[in-house]
């Protein structure tokens, strides 16, 4: 078998305590260039993995790059585990899975289709509504022009249309009043090339589901609250790019994760619910992880699907995937090889 990715420069692999846009600033509408590289993976990452795989298979690492597709129709592998990212384009990390369903080679995750869908926040967020899948109201803008006269109540949340890992999401992401979001909306054109998605803000509780399994086998893992009560004062309530790459790191002690997540069963209910809803009507594969937050009335609503989920090895790191699944008692080796066996079983590979 293979294993495709994306690993980070080593100047990448951690982020300096920067500052985010500031809200107190509007007219700035720099961004900094530490996010460039957040969705990819680090050597760490890709070498446990590769271990985990190691148990019961021969694995060869393809980078995804320029040269992939060639390696992919020279070695044939009869499976790949995919977690490559891509780098160029809205969609990237549909490339990988294209050349694989070109060659017919089986693979992990998601296909292009729903990965390329996935990754537009606005039109993820149009097939939800058509389904009456609950998601905060939206609009996605190219200029101040889009956004004059807008009829949403603040605050409201402006992020880059087509990023994940929190890129492009930092504390000014939260707009109280028209300049900072004009302010907003430009700062993600200028700094990203690409559309900004507004949505009302949603003030409850929030929640990430690990998603595992295909058909009538599909099962959540154990639900991770993110608690904002317990973050430093003056901070946010957003999981953004401070909070996820500078708050919350190997050396600080960030203990701001309940899983499972201490919800009355109701609520639990109607977060499974909610998230297994979405990963069906995406037609996701294999695994993801389905982030959710309470609006004003206590009510699910989806925020985003990742069908590429993180899955940093150390617990220190707080990457939800995994922790979820050491909640359901599995280990690291256990939660990969679990997603191959779906995938293998999904393309009939094994019964």
């Amino acid at each position: 078998m293979a294993l495709t990715f994306n690993v980070k420069p080593e100047s990448e692999n951690t982020f300096p305590a920067i500052v985010s846009p500031n809200q107190n600033n509007p007219s700035s509408n720099t961004q900094p260039s530490t996010d460039t590289y957040a969705e990819w993976d680090t050597w760490e990452t890709i070498n446990e993995l590769k271990y985990a795989l190691e148990q019961f298979h021969d694995v060869t690492l393809i980078e995804a790059n320029e040269d992939a597709f060639e390696k992919f129709r020279e070695i044939r592998p009869d499976i790949v585990f995919n977690i490559a990212e891509g780098a160029y384009g809205v969609s990237r990390e549909a490339q990988i899975p294209a050349m694989l369903d070109m060659l017919q080679i089986p693979y992990t995750g998601s296909d292009a289709l729903t990965l390329g869908i996935c990754l537009d926040k606005a039109r993820t967020k149009e097939i939800l509504t058509y389904y009456g899948i609950p998601n905060a109201k939206f609009k996605v803008a190219d200029s101040i022009d889009d956004v004059k006269n807008l009829s949403f109540d603040f605050p409201l949340m402006v992020k880059p249309v087509c990023e994940g890992s929190s890129k492009g999401i930092y504390s000014s992401s939260y707009v109280r009043n028209e300049t900072e979001l004009y302010s907003e909306v430009n700062r993600i054109k200028n700094g990203y090339n690409q559309s900004a998605l507004i949505e009302e803000f949603l003030p409850g509780r929030e929640f990430t589901v690990a998603v595992l399994g295909n058909g009538i086998e599909v099962q959540t893992l154990p639900i991770i609250e993110i608690v904002y009560d317990r973050y430093p004062e003056g901070i946010i309530p957003l999981y953004s790019f401070e909070a996820k790459w500078i708050l919350d790191t190997k050396e600080n002690d960030f203990n701001v994760f309940d899983c499972p997540a201490n919800i009355d069963p109701v609520l639990e209910v109607k977060i499974k619910k909610i998230v297994l809803d979405t990963y069906n009507v995406l037609k996701c594969k294999d695994w993801s992880r389905v982030d959710v937050r309470l609006d004003k009335n206590g009510e699910p609503s989806i925020i985003e699907i990742n069908p590429l989920p993180g899955i940093m090895p150390d617990p220190t790191e707080n990457s939800s995937y995994p922790k979820a699944a050491r909640a359901a008692g599995m280990t690291y080796e256990q939660m990969i090889n679990t997603v191959l066996y779906a995938a293998a079983k999904r393309y009939n590979l094994v019964k």
